[in-house]
């Protein structure tokens, strides 16, 4: 039975949660503030969270940011604010989605499935992605690039991950989006320009030519490996 904590300072909304989880087959878990959210993390890691940001104790963002430094649970974030701001932030920190309030139950349930679908299980996913140039090791979360290591944020390794997968095929930017930051989310391509952009400007040997993040324009985006090098064409002798 799958473990979901649920971090809300609502009480009704806690209990009512809880109830639909259980229905569903769940084993659900509430608390009300962040403090002893991070407290039941460390006690027992959950198989999600659903974080509210607007807690009394700590930010939720503050919450999610501590979570992500010591573990990769889905996190799926609720909350009444609607800025985008507030959106690409929880996200870039590394919630697997994003839930506005109010919502619909049944949203929310499938959003859950969709990121427990998600959550890496040892097996089927890329283990690395290695050029000349740049070196990504998706099971330990570490990227070499010219020698040096480079940090990436938890939605970076997700873009880039995603595209590894194809192994070189176009990813549509639906799909994109879907896959890194959640079912909901099917028309921002201006959150693939942006994470496009920063990546290549920490992998890319020249950034405004790049070589390995490929964009297809208006169908979406490739990782590709080093070209094969071509072989010089040979020097005729001359003549004796």
């Amino acid at each position: 039975m799958k473990v979901v904590l649920v971090v809300d300072d609502e009480p009704h909304l806690r209990r009512t949660l809880a109830i639909s989880l259980r229905a569903h087959g769940y084993e659900a878990e509430t608390v009300a503030d962040g403090r002893s959210a991070l407290q039941s993390i460390a006690e027992r890691v959950p198989d999600a969270v659903v974080l509210d940001l607007g807690l009394p104790d700590l930010d939720g963002v503050e919450v999610l940011r501590r979570i992500r430094e010591t573990s990769t649970v889905p996190v799926v974030v609720l909350s009444a604010r609607t800025d985008s701001t507030d959106k690409v932030e929880a996200l870039d920190l590394g919630a697997d989605d994003y839930v506005t309030k109010p919502f619909g139950m049944q949203e929310l349930l499938a959003r859950i499935r969709v990121v427990l679908r998600r959550a890496p299980d040892g097996a089927g996913g890329p283990q690395a992605f290695t050029t000349s140039h740049v070196s990504l090791d998706f099971a330990e979360r570490r990227a070499v690039v010219a020698g040096e290591t480079v940090h990436l944020t938890p939605t970076e390794w997700r873009f880039l991950e995603t595209l590894a997968a194809a192994d070189g095929r176009l990813v549509s930017r639906e799909d994109l989006l879907h896959q890194v930051w959640g079912p909901g989310y099917q028309r921002e391509a201006n959150y693939l320009r942006v994470y496009a952009n920063q990546l290549r400007r920490k992998i890319e040997p020249e950034p405004g030519a790049p070589r390995y993040l490929v964009t297809e324009p208006g169908q979406g985006y490739r990782l590709l490996g080093d070209a094969p090098r071509t072989a010089s064409p040979a020097t005729p002798r001359p003549a004796p």
